[in-house]
């Protein structure tokens, strides 16, 4: 169990994969490609179990002791187990879909009387690539058969290597120095892709010269969708600092160099690639370094030059229960504190930290929380965050403080977030509609965090509410200032955001300003913010024709103008918009005659009933109502009311 302190932002998870710590009987090997550990013990004569990060992925078995065991991997649908036991050979074991074992092995061997294989990874379910002293040798296994068929071999002098299986990339290294790189894909099965070599930076080379760059300091990581050859620099003396050199892959020309993370410090160092940032583990300080290559760096037009986001701060400590040594105290278990940044902790890609004298497993992860307070220029948060995978809770908290009496920010600052916010917002909307599309495939989505609109009014801008003393000139500002944004990347503004600085002005009796807002479209047209208008009509008089403009220039509000009109009785009005738009022959005379009846007016209702009896005329050479309209009850008080033959003065609304 973890420690609850929130001081720190790394942490190991809270429930690591267990298993029997290495010994003189208990052999322990990792298998990075599928995340898995095996306790081999007598050469898998005595059982050697598998276990990795998911319960289902739990195995046991025996094999025949040929000897000790120098690799075990399993192929990656777990039908396949490759082990090594010697220089030369490669031997292979089928699995039943339960994990049970077919007892009979079958084996390939290097080409070559002096090669030696220098190991193994698998490509794909039915492919092994062999890396040998004196080159790559790609075969299919056909499990069926007991059997390996040859796909392709390739000659080059190899040092060591480097795989990363997400990406399908083999790195390999060749020369007297070992800094010659060559990458290696594998995409598609049956297929090896060479790509450029390309030579590493070596910052001394020695004389006589030997092999200076080694496997240990070279890790392939996946960096914000980019592949990078990450290499670890130790400084010539002591006095300067290591650092971190990345290579960016290229499709068609050699790797190049991109980035440099400063260390300043000297030592051993332990890599690893946790949500996008490059973590650097120090084992003599015993405290580690984050980088975000996203942020912004010095660069001299063609490296860019990063420091750590934080200063340098431990991993938070970890509790272990383990079998009590003194059963008489009533407890089977005991608390053991883990010792981090163990002579015993071996780290592979992405995230993975092996303690294997404890028998344990971890993955590593950030913990966003304590960030807030330790990075204390917003800007560069929220920027940070932005890139972290399940941090909007954490921007969210953030944009919110932001608004509270006591640490405000400034109207600058909250206009950089919100622009940072509503880049990614237009990011992931311009992605959905591409998807929808089928311009782009689905999941193509950007993996930063978004946060919309509703997302600021429910989780933002709701301290409004809460705290009843940030000013009201404020509380507008910083609305006007998110609308801005929105517009400035062309995103449609909802309602409800437009409601919320009309009711804080209203409550405040701010009508001119309200009034100058709706004149210069601070607060764009819309039918519901039109209806907003109509409803203060009672505190604010002119709210009413300013309402009435804002639908007639949305054009497509016809419908609610008309309603609107009706509903005071502006009969006249009415009449008039209608003919002003050109929509006489569509509307409804039934609602017309309705409201006309209604107003108790007998001048304006024999003004609307001739109004329609005229459009009749026209339409249909015949002044009559037809029984669709159902205006059969008007008729009927036309009559009683005027005579058949009225003739009425009408009054005018031209």
């Amino acid at each position: 169990m973890a420690t609850g302190e929130d001081s720190y932002y790394i942490t190991l998870c809270k429930n690591p994969v267990r298993f029997e710590p290495v010994s003189k009987a208990n052999n322990v090997f990792f298998d990075d490609a599928n995340k898995q550990v095996f306790a081999v013990r007598s050469g898998g004569a005595m059982g050697v179990v598998m276990k990795g990060p998911e319960e289902k992925t739990m195995a046991s078995f025996r094999m025949e002791d040929r000897g000790d065991i120098i690799s075990i991997k399993f192929s990656p649908d777990k039908r396949i187990l490759a082990a090594q036991r010697s220089i030369k050979t490669v031997e292979f074991l089928n699995f039943q879909e339960d994990l049970s074992v077919e007892q009979q092995e079958y084996s390939q061997s290097c080409k070559g009387k002096t090669t030696e294989v220098r190991g193994f990874v698998w490509s794909s379910p039915n492919e092994i690539v062999l890396i040998t002293s004196s080159g790559l040798e790609h075969y299919q296994v056909i499990p069926e058969k007991r059997t390996l068929k040859s796909l392709k071999s390739l000659s080059l002098q190899v040092n060591w290597y480097v795989w990363l299986s997400s990406s399908g990339l083999l790195l390999v290294s060749s020369g007297t120095l070992g800094n010659t790189l060559h990458p290696f894909q594998f995409r598609q099965p049956g297929v090896m892709t060479r790509l450029a070599k390309f030579e590493v930076d070596l910052p001394v080379i020695p004389k006589p010269q030997k092999l200076c760059l080694l496997d240990r300091d070279v890790t392939i990581a996946e960096i914000y969708d980019q592949l990078y050859i990450v290499i670890l620099r130790h400084p010539p003396s002591a006095a300067s600092g290591a650092e971190i050199v990345l290579y960016q892959l290229q499709k068609e020309s050699p790797a190049r160099k991109s980035d440099v993370l400063k260390l300043d410090m000297s030592g051993r160092f332990a890599i690893n690639v946790v949500d996008n940032l490059v973590m650097v583990h120090h084992q003599a300080s015993k405290t580690s370094v984050i980088f975000d290559i996203k942020l912004e760096a010095k660069s001299d037009g063609y490296v860019n030059y990063h420091y750590p986001v934080l200063s340098p701060l431990g991993i938070r400590p970890f509790k272990l229960l383990l079998p009590s040594v003194n059963m008489q105290a009533g407890t089977d278990k005991t608390e053991y504190n883990c010792e981090l940044y163990s002579a015993n902790w071996i780290v592979f890609q992405p995230d993975i930290v092996i303690d294997a004298k404890l028998g344990c497993l971890w993955t590593l992860q950030m913990n966003l929380n304590p960030l807030v307070t330790m990075i204390p220029d917003k800007d560069r948060l929220i920027q940070f965050l932005l890139y972290r995978t399940d941090s909007k809770g954490v921007v969210l908290s953030v944009c919110a403080q932001m608004l509270v009496p006591g640490s405000q920010a400034s109207l600058q600052s909250l206009a950089r977030v919100y622009d940072m916010l509503n880049l990614s917002y237009k990011q992931y909307l311009t992605t959905e509609s591409q998807v929808m599309n089928g311009e782009l495939a689905s999941g193509s989505s950007s993996k930063r965090v978004v946060v919309d609109q509703s997302d600021m009014f429910t989780h933002v801008f709701s301290v409004f509410e809460e705290y009843k003393d940030i000013k009201y000139k404020f509380m507008v500002a910083v609305l006007i200032e998110y609308i801005r944004s929105l517009n400035q990347f062309g995103i449609p503004v909802q309602h409800y955001l437009y409601e919320l600085i009309i009711n804080i002005l209203v409550h405040n009796n701010c009508f001119y300003q309200l009034h100058q807002f709706l004149q210069y479209h601070v607060l764009s047209d819309s039918k519901p913010l039109a209806c907003l208008m109509l409803s203060l009509e009672s505190v604010y008089p002119p709210a009413h024709q300013l309402a009435l403009d804002m639908l007639k220039r949305i054009q497509t509000a016809n419908e609610e103008i008309i309603e609107v009109l009706l509903s005071k009785q502006q009969l006249l009005p009415a009449l008039r918009f209608i003919r002003s738009v050109g929509i006489v022959d569509t509307v409804s005379s039934r609602k017309f005659l309705e409201a006309a009846l209604s107003t108790e007016d007998s001048r304006i209702f024999y003004t609307v009933f001739k109004f329609f009896e005229h459009r009749n005329q026209k339409l249909r050479t015949n002044p009559r109502f037809q029984t669709g309209e159902h205006c059969e009850d008007y008729v009927k008080h036309f009559e009683k009311t005027f005579g058949q033959d009225a003739l009425m003065p009408i009054p005018t609304f031209q």
